[in-house]
């Protein structure tokens, strides 16, 4: 029962070398990969900064596992992270899989409701991107669009006759 508030300075201080080396490591790792790796982007960015923070931890925390295991798999999961994102923007088909698309949550003062039940969007958080966008209706606004990336974009209504539409979300 002692063991539960200290166990001594060995494993203090393993913790603080490792996580002293393992930090700036994945810093260089994160930099070198570029901005995409932790970017905001999609459900995959999500996971892979969610598993890049699991090993982090595992790596300070876990015993049996060595700085240079963790390194190695910073490095690879980066790696790969940097493959799909390679592929995704120049195939559409990996873009496809990895990624899901904008969807229309209301256009040109109605509100599409099978797209938000389908999202499990509701009319409250409609209104809110609204108000936070500045417009009081639906009718002052082209379109609502739930982005790949789970946020909700607000389209201002364009008066002009000739303006094309939306094509690419109807």
């Amino acid at each position: 029962m002692e063991d539960i508030f200290y166990t001594g300075w060995k494993p203090l201080l393993r913790i603080f070398i490792i996580t002293v080396v393992a930090y700036p490591a994945i810093i260089v790792l994160l930099r070198v990969s570029g901005k995409r790796t932790l970017s905001k982007m999609n459900a995959f960015d999500f996971i892979v900064t969610v598993a890049l923070g699991s090993i982090f931890a595992s790596v300070i925390l876990t015993k049996s596992i060595s700085i240079a295991e963790g390194i190695l798999a910073f490095s690879l999961l980066i790696l790969l992270q940097y493959g799909i994102t390679f592929l995704s923007s120049r195939s559409q088909s990996v873009s496809d899989l990895v990624k899901s698309a904008p969807v229309l949550m209301a256009y040109r003062g109605n509100l599409i409701k099978a797209n938000m039940l389908k999202e499990r969007i509701d009319e409250d958080e409609i209104w809110g991107v609204l108000r936070k966008s500045g417009n009081a209706t639906l009718e002052d606004i082209d379109a609502v669009v739930l982005e790949t990336d789970g946020s909700l974009s607000v389209i201002k209504r364009i008066d002009d006759p000739t303006a094309p539409p939306i094509k690419k979300l109807l």
